[in-house]
C-alpha cells in the first residue's frame, strides 16, 4: 500500500484545529498519517495540539512564509508517496482518501487531484474553493464546475463523476510526493492565492493530468485565512495571476493575453471604484505595480520551465459568458470551447 500523509497547514487556526481534526483522524487514520505544520501561530494552537492530540506528529515553523513556503517547508520533511494538502476548515466523510488513492495509483499520469468539495455552511450546495473541479478562461480567470463566480451550484449528482480537470483545489489537493519535489512545489513568491493553478498548470505543461474523483466528499468552511471580502485577497488574486500567467502561457499568445489582461484588470479596479471599494481599487494597483517589478524575474523563471497548449482551458471570457450573457452554471457553458 502507498503511504498517504495528510498535511494541514495552520496559522492561528486553533479554533479550527480542535473542531475539525478530531473528524480527519477518525476518518483517516486507518488510510494515512495525519501531520500538521504551524506557520509560527501565536494563538496557543502547537500548546493544545500537544495537549489534546499527542499522537499527532506536528511541524513548527519560525515564521510564517504563507500557505506556499509553509507547505514547501513541511513536506521537505515528510516522507510519503501521496500528500494530501488539507485546508484546516474542512470536514471529511468516511472513506474519503480510497477513492482517489486508487484512481491515482492506477494512472501513474495523474499527479493531482481533489474530491468533490460542499459547502459546510449550506452542505446542499458546492463550496467556492474548488467545487467539481477547476478550470480557467484565455484570460486566466478561474471557475469551477459548480462554480461560476460567486453563483454556486446545488449538488443534485451532475458532478459524481470522475473527470480531467485543470486545476485541483489546494484547500484539499493529493499529490504525488515525487512530482511535488521534482517540479518545485508550490511558488513561494506567490504566499497565498492562485499558487495551486500554477502548480497544477506546470504538471499539465510537463504532460501529467489534473483529475477531479467525485466519488469522495468533503466539506469546506471557506474563508477561514482571508474572507472574501478582503483588499487583501484581492492583491493576492489579481497579483498571482498575471504571474502565473507569465510563467505558464505558450509563447504565441504570452504577449496578448497579458496586454488583454491589462485593460480588463484597469476596468475591473474602475468597477470597484465606481461601486466605493476604494482599498479593492488600490489593491488592484498594488498588484499591478509588484508585477511590473517583478516581471524580469517571472521571465527568468518562465525560461526555466516547459510551456505548451494544454486540456481545459475556456476559450472565451467567462466573466463575458456569466455577467453579460447570464449563465449562471458550469452546464450552460459550450463544450466545444474547452481546449482537448
Amino acid at each position: 500500500m502507498p503511504k498517504v500523509a495528510v498535511v494541514i497547514l495552520n496559522y492561528n487556526g486553533k479554533s479550527l484545529l480542535a473542531k475539525f481534526l478530531p473528524g480527519v483522524i477518525a476518518c483517516s487514520s486507518d488510510d494515512a498519517e495525519v501531520i500538521v505544520a504551524d506557520n509560527a501561530s501565536h494563538d496557543g494552537s502547537i500548546e493544545m495540539l500537544r495537549e489534546k492530540f499527542p499522537e499527532i506528529k506536528t511541524i513548527s515553523h519560525s515564521t510564517n512564509g504563507g500557505f506556499t513556503k509553509g507547505y514547501n517547508q513541511a513536506l521537505a520533511q515528510i516522507q510519503a508517496d501521496y500528500y494530501v494538502l488539507l485546508n484546516s476548515d474542512i470536514e471529511v466523510t468516511t472513506g474519503w482518501i480510497s477513492p482517489i488513492i486508487e484512481l491515482m495509483e492506477a494512472d501513474k499520469t495523474i499527479a493531482a487531484c481533489q474530491p468533490k468539495i460542499l459547502s459546510l455552511v449550506l452542505p446542499s450546495h458546492f463550496e467556492y474553493a474548488g467545487a467539481g473541479g477547476g478550470f480557467i478562461d484565455r484570460y486566466g480567470y478561474p471557475f469551477c464546475r459548480g462554480r461560476l463566480f460567486n453563483h454556486l451550484e446545488e449538488d443534485s449528482g451532475q458532478y459524481n463523476d470522475t473527470k480531467e480537470v485543470f486545476w485541483a483545489s489546494g484547500a484539499c489537493m493529493f499529490v504525488r510526493a515525487d512530482a511535488y519535489h521534482r517540479f518545485g512545489g508550490l511558488d513561494d513568491s506567490f504566499f497565498a492565492h492562485m499558487e495551486e493553478i500554477d502548480f497544477c498548470w506546470r504538471l499539465k505543461n510537463e504532460g501529467f493530468k489534473i483529475m477531479y474523483c467525485g466519488a469522495s466528499t468533503v466539506y469546506h468552511i471557506g474563508g477561514g485565512t482571508l474572507p472574501k471580502i478582503s483588499s487583501r485577497k484581492t492583491y493576492f488574486n489579481f497579483r498571482n495571476n498575471l504571474s502565473l500567467l507569465v510563467k505558464n502561457l505558450p509563447r504565441q499568445v504570452m504577449v496578448q493575453i497579458i496586454v488583454s489582461r491589462l485593460f480588463l484588470d484597469g476596468a475591473a479596479s474602475l468597477k470597484f471604484l465606481l461601486e466605493g471599494n476604494i482599498s479593492h481599487f488600490f489593491a488592484v494597483f498594488r498588484a499591478h505595480m509588484h508585477f511590473y517589478r517583478k516581471l524580469p524575474q517571472l521571465l527568468y523563471k518562465r525560461n526555466r520551465l516547459k510551456q505548451k497548449f494544454v486540456s481545459g482551458m475556456y476559450q472565451k471570457n467567462i466573466a463575458v459568458e456569466h455577467f453579460l450573457l447570464r449563465k449562471k452554471e458550469f452546464g450552460e457553458l459550450d463544450r466545444n470551447l474547452f481546449t482537448g
